[in-house]
Formats: C-alpha cells, structure tokens, sequence
C-alpha cells in the first residue's frame, strides 16, 4: 500500500537560460513546481517570496536572460512507492554518445535529430533532463542555448554557474560565431545572400510557436553562402549575426527557398518530393561553434559533423 507524505523542499536558486526569456514568471514557476497549487504560487509572488536578481517583482514580469530567480521552500506531496519516470535506453544512448567535447566547465553535443533540449509541450525528457539522469552528480549542468526539436548539431551545456553567465555575456555581445549548413528549396540568385529582415514570435491559441517577419520585431541578421546545387536545390552554408527562435527557417522562406524538410514554413510540394527522394527529416544542422577568447573563455573552434542520414541523403541525391 502507497503511502503519501508531505515534504519540504530547501530554498533554491535558479538563472534564467535564453530558451526560458520572455515568459512570465507565474508560468515559470507553475512549470518548475510542479504539483504545487497554483494558489500557493500566486501567493508567494503577492508576498514577496519569490524574488528576481534580488528584487520583488509582480505575477506579470517577463524573465531576461542571466535572471536570477530565487525559489522558497515549497512543500509537496509525494507517493513513496511512486516510480520516477525514467528516459528510455534508446534516448540515453544516443545522448550519451553525441558529446563531442568536453572540460571542466562545459561540454558540447552534437545533438541528435529528433530529440527537444528540454522537457515541457508533452515531452518527459529533453537534452538537459536526459544528461541529469546521466550524470546524476552534475544536476547543476544548464543550456546555455537551444536547438529546435529536428534541428542536430552543435548544442552547449554548461557545467557551472560561471561559466554560463560567461557564455551568456558572449553570446548578447554577439562574439560566438554560430554555422549552419542546411539544403534549401531551388537555386539563389546569388552565391551569397544576407537577409536582415526583423523577427516577431507569436503563440497560438494552441500554444504553437510561430515567428513572422515584422516591423515590430527584434532584428535578426542570417548570412547564407551557397556551397553546392543540385537539380531541384541549394546546398548553403548559414552564419547566424543574432540567434532568434526559427532565424534560419524563416529567412530561408522570405528568399521562397525555405528549408528541406521544413513542416511550418516550408514548401509542401517540395517537401513531398524530397521525402520521396530519401530525405526523412528538416536539412538545417548547427555545424560549428566558435568561441572567443574573452568573456572568461578559450578561444575554440568546435565543429560537429554532418549526421549519417544527412550526409547520406547527399551522397545519393541529384
């Protein structure tokens, strides 16, 4: 027979990851005290207890990038015979063998396709969750940025707090050199394009993200370079100046050369010819990180190899 017990967690600090900016700090907390009423959540927010870089701060605040957000001792209620649920072994493997590098303060992925960098929208487990189970010693480890679910490559994980308010600090200077490659519909009319057209995010009733191109959006800058063309498509090399939610995907659409294999912004009937030609998922892969030497950093050049299904997708397309 279950037994449920009341326990009490100890105050805790968290720091606001770019994945995590701009949501509102009642939807945050409801997301990372799970099971807590929310009655008990507004009430810490009305009384002062949850506190931001500090300060007090009303349910209606929207979290910044590096936040700190201090969490008070909530209590919750536990089954003790209750089974956490676990990733399953296919996940952990393939997390496990896409780390590329690694140091005493941070470690890169290539990361797999398929797979979202965190829990939430009906996902148990993402990149950070898996990586925790892995390495249930470092449950400190953070994403110091984020990947769309199709998209691989390479993906940052720091190991300290240090380091990620380092990495952080370089990547609002814009001094970390972000590459892509990724196979877009037809032919450029140039062999090198850069789209600086300003990007909005919107959430749809159903809690889809889309983002549009608008003058009331943030500025975002994509630089792409053909590397080679095929009958029916490009492929390019992409040198992200800012790093916006679906920058590449929906800048590739404005040039109408969206990205293989793109179900939200793509072309269907392309799509539809590209599957049939062997290609089972969206072309765009994070290729290489360059680090700066500054910022608390080494300079480093990381670079993460085309996947197989990609790269063998190529080897036999015309």
């Amino acid at each position: 027979m279950s037994q449920i017990q009341n326990k009490k967690t100890a105050v805790r600090y968290t720091i606001i990851t770019p994945e995590q900016e701009q949501r509102r700090i009642d939807n945050y907390l409801l997301s990372v005290l799970k099971g807590v009423p929310r009655t008990r959540i507004y009430q810490m927010l009305r009384r002062g207890e949850v506190r931001v870089n500090g300060g007090r701060i009303k349910q209606s605040y929207r979290l910044h990038r590096g936040d700190k957000v201090r969490i008070p001792p909530v209590t919750v209620t536990v089954t003790d015979t209750a089974k956490p649920a676990e990733p399953h072994n296919y996940l952990l493997e393939r997390v496990r063998d896409s780390v590329i590098l690694e140091n005493e303060d941070f470690l890169v992925l290539n990361k797999p396709s398929g797979i979202v960098v965190h829990s939430g929208s009906g996902r148990s487990f993402g990149v950070i969750e898996i990586l925790r189970h892995l390495r249930p010693a470092q449950q400190g480890l953070q994403l110091v940025h984020r990947l769309d679910q199709e998209t691989s490559g390479c993906l940052l994980i720091a190991k300290t707090l240090q380091c990620l308010k380092n990495l952080h600090r370089a990547l609002k200077a814009g001094d970390i050199e972000k590459h892509y490659i990724a196979l877009l519909k037809g032919h450029l009319h140039a062999f090198a394009i850069d789209v600086d057209q300003p990007l909005r995010k919107n959430t749809l009733r159903s809690g889809e993200r889309l983002v549009e191109i608008s003058e009331q959006g943030k500025y975002a800058l994509s630089r792409f370079q053909v590397v080679r063309e095929f009958q029916a498509a490009s492929l390019v090399k992409v040198h992200l100046e800012t790093g916006r939610t679906h920058q590449i995907r929906v800048h590739a659409k404005h040039l109408q050369h969206p990205v293989a294999g793109d179900n939200k912004y793509g072309d269907k009937d392309f799509n539809k010819s590209i599957r049939q030609a062997g290609l089972k998922r969206l072309f765009l892969h994070a290729s290489r990180l360059v680090l700066p030497a500054s910022h608390g950093l080494q300079a480093l050049d990381i670079k993460a190899p085309l996947p197989a299904d990609l790269a063998g997708f190529l080897d036999h397309y015309i």
